[in-house]
């Protein structure tokens, strides 16, 4: 007899599923009163699992191992059963026979349903047709599942459902599991990279009095005791920086970051970077790090560099591209900012193409390169091009260019359109910072809820000195997204934001 098992939320009806929970609880029910509830148990010795033993079978054929896991499949022929056990490696096949186990054990097990948790002892062996299996000689029911199982052949399909449940979601896809495995790492990567580069990992609050770091509206909360608002961080650079001033030249934090912003594919309200800063290093020395991290991370997690996303085949070779915004601009929409001295010319420029400077932003040569990039040029960066000067309105914490003061040392990394890394050469002038933080305090006034707040504490910091400084975010499920060939961040997130069901 093969057992299947129907999605509860595509397949059954209301009265069916109801059913379902009835004879599993009474299931349950009868366990308890013979003296058999499985939720009494406390520890099970396991010591394999299904993918070592297949690994391994030469060296464990014929030996006892113990392992456990989910039932996701049975087969049940009279006196002898085979069942499928799926633990945190992947899947395997358990034969059971009554002669082995026992009458009373066997017939117990018949009982057991599809999702129980079950613990095994047996042997290795391989049946007629080859496949490695282990032949119970004992067995225990570890946990009961009183809800069934999504159809093994269909899944879990419903995608708002498998964010919801991603506990579920990783029982029954498989590849689900792939995701969060190459996530850890590239984590595991990265710390290695800085640390073997004698960066320290550092820890700074999550919740401060005062928003700063990043364009961003922050979510706000209320300390009681304090009687004060506190906002929830949009980004963790400047604790960092003022790090740098105290003394210690590399620091980095791998964190969570919360952002009062909109969700689509690309974004979720908290996310997770990686913030590094460097002493007497600028941005290009930025941009090699993060080429060596991702590139290195593709290598090792992967074997390769070439990946597909987001529909594209992207060559992650080091020797990335590297190409300054008015050159970007050049080559893509035609116009050469370059060229372009007079603010209202800029600005006829861009719009004679239909591209609109924001309406809280000045009328200025900056803002319109910086438009006619992001509303012409971004959408066309496909394979890894580091995208360099910016204009200085739209980077308030960034070192200005000697050459042009109108652009500043700031990089953004794009791959396949999507921004992955943001870097610096840092302002480090206290009096030009102070004026920054001043402008953008007008655009607050205008409106712009996303402009930096002043922070006068930093400013402290910046001026008992700050040494040349190289700074840069990386967007870590962004590049989980890359290396795993996501099309959402939902898919790289185990429990992304979701609206609550009414």
């Amino acid at each position: 007899m093969s057992e299947q098992v129907q999605n509860p939320a595509e397949e059954m009806t209301t009265e069916q599923l109801s059913e379902i929970l009835q004879v599993r609880r009474d299931k349950l029910s009868d366990l308890k009163a013979a003296g058999k509830d499985p939720y009494q148990i406390t520890k099970y010795d396991v010591d394999n699992d299904s993918a070592n033993i297949k690994a391994n079978f030469d060296e464990l054929a014929e030996k006892t191992v113990s392992i456990a896991g989910r039932m996701v499949g049975r087969r049940i022929m009279g006196k002898a059963s085979f069942c499928n056990i799926q633990d945190s490696t992947g899947n395997i096949q358990v034969y059971v026979r009554r002669d082995d186990v026992g009458e009373e054990e066997y017939a117990a097990f018949k009982k057991y349903d599809i999702g129980d948790i079950i613990g095994f002892e047996g042997f290795v062996f391989k049946t007629k047709t080859e496949e490695i299996s282990v032949h119970a000689t004992g067995l225990k029911l570890l946990s009961k599942s009183l809800l069934p199982l999504p159809e093994k052949f269909h899944g879990l399909t419903n995608n708002d459902l498998r964010f919801r449940q991603r506990y579920v979601d990783l029982i029954v896809n498989e590849g689900v599991k792939r995701n969060f495995i190459i996530r850890s790492q590239f984590i595991k990567f990265m710390r290695k990279y800085l640390d073997d580069m004698k960066y320290i990992e550092v820890e700074t609050p999550v919740l401060n009095t005062i928003v700063g770091g990043a364009a961003a509206i922050p979510f706000v909360t209320h300390h009681n005791t304090l009687n004060i608002p506190m906002y929830m961080r949009i980004a963790t650079e400047l604790p960092l920086k003022r790090l740098i001033v105290g003394g210690m030249d590399r620091v980095y934090e791998i964190g969570r970051i919360f952002r009062n912003e909109g969700m689509d594919p690309k974004h979720n309200p908290e996310f997770t970077t990686v913030e590094l800063y460097q002493a007497y290093a600028d941005f290009h020395d930025m941009m090699d790090i993060a080429e060596g991290i991702i590139a290195g991370a593709a290598k090792e997690i992967l074997g390769t560099y070439e990946v597909e996303w987001l529909g594209e085949k992207i060559d992650l070779t080091p020797g990335w591209r590297r190409l300054t915004m008015v050159d970007a601009v050049k080559e893509y929409v035609g116009i050469d900012f370059g060229a372009i001295t007079d603010d209202a010319e800029a600005v006829a420029a861009a719009e004679k193409i239909g591209v609109e400077l924001a309406e809280t932003a000045d009328k200025t040569w900056g803002n319109a390169l910086y438009a006619c990039f992001d509303q012409r040029v971004e959408e066309k960066l496909i394979q890894p091009t580091f995208i360099t000067m910016y204009p200085v309105e739209v980077s308030p914490l960034t070192k200005a260019s000697p050459e042009d003061p109108r652009l500043t040392e700031r990089f953004e990394l794009f791959v396949c359109h999507s921004e992955l890394a943001n870097a610096y050469s840092e302002l480090n002038d206290p009096i030009v910072q102070r004026e920054r933080f001043m402008k953008q305090l007008e655009l607050r006034e205008r409106g712009d809820d996303e402009a930096e707040m002043l922070d006068e504490d930093f400013l402290t910091a910046m001026e008992y000195g700050m040494p040349p400084t190289g700074g840069m975010g990386i967007g870590i499920d962004r590049a989980v997204m890359l290396l795993t060939n996501s099309d959402s961040i939902r898919e790289v997130i185990l429990f992304p934001t979701m609206k609550p069901l009414d």
